[in-house]
């Protein structure tokens, strides 16, 4: 068999094979490599290559060391976690660089770290005072997280005291001009609602590039075609104003009756309505 053949053979078996190692050792791998993992990764590819390159080399001898370098990694990996001294001493602590305000130089100094080293990873957390940091953690994956102090922390919706209506994660309903029947299902939606939001908007299916849809039952939509404009989503705004009329027609039925019956009946209804809105006002804003 030509030389050729047998590069492109072994190189589709060993890629087919790191392809499976790398999948069955976790998509951590891929995200948060600490020392050892590290070190596996790098061999694993070494031994690989030599062995893709080289037709003269025993290709068992290949296979049995990939093995062997993803048995290991692999067994280090499921009894880090069920040990925590273990866990610990393969992948690294944290370790504290600013506390209560404070700078930990002796820290800084144990992880290699500069000043400059440190005012870098600050910038990085989009904070360029180090004394506007409450505390500063370094991770074991080399990334520092970033506590700022109280003062400096942004405004949330909490904090106002505003009531916002929870989200859920919106769904992909149509890419590239075809309809997803999963992503509608987890929203409690069908093909009929899809065909009707699409008419509102005067749009074709196969024309959409991109379709979704939030948890409130509203479509946003992208088309193949950038030319064309499509209106935003009004449902959650037309209700709401439609409430609000109808609260105010209310009001004013009220003050035009001379019916006191019918005046007390109108007043609790547009009441009833008022505290409708009130209600439903976070869900709809």
């Amino acid at each position: 068999m030509p030389e050729w053949i047998i590069v492109i053979l072994r190189s589709l078996t060993l890629i087919a094979l790191l392809f499976f190692m790398i999948k069955w050792l976790g998509t951590k791998q891929l995200s948060q490599l600490n020392i050892f993992e590290t070190i596996s990764g790098i061999v694993l590819g070494g031994i690989a290559a030599i062995h893709t390159i080289d037709p003269n080399t025993n290709f068992v001898y290949a296979a049995i060391g990939m093995i062997i370098w993803f048995i290991v990694p692999y067994g280090v990996e499921k009894i880090a976690l069920k040990s925590k001294s273990f866990r610990d001493f393969t992948e690294g602590k944290s370790t504290v660089f600013i506390q209560d305000g404070k700078i930990m130089e002796d820290n800084l100094k144990k992880e290699g770290y500069s000043t400059d080293d440190l005012l870098e990873k600050l910038r990085d957390n989009n904070i360029f005072l180090a004394s506007d940091v409450e505390f500063a953690v370094l991770e074991p994956s080399g990334s520092l997280s970033v506590l700022p102090k109280r003062e400096n922390l942004p405004l949330t919706a909490k904090d106002l005291g505003i009531n916002l209506s929870p989200k859920k994660e919106p769904q992909t309903v149509i890419m590239d001009g075809k309809v997803l029947l999963e992503p509608l299902a987890n929203l409690s939606l069908n093909t009929n609602w899809l065909e009707t939001e699409l008419d509102k908007l005067n749009v074709a299916i196969e024309n959409v590039f991109l379709g979704q849809a939030d948890s409130d039952g509203q479509l946003f939509v992208d088309l193949f075609d950038d030319h064309i404009a499509v209106p935003a989503p009004t449902e959650m705004p037309l209700l709401l104003a439609t409430m609000k009329k109808c609260q105010a027609d209310l009001e004013l039925f009220t003050l035009a009756t001379e019916n006191h019956e019918s005046k007390e009946i109108y007043r609790r209804n547009s009441e009833k309505m008022q505290q409708a809105i009130d209600l439903i006002y976070p869900y709809l804003k």
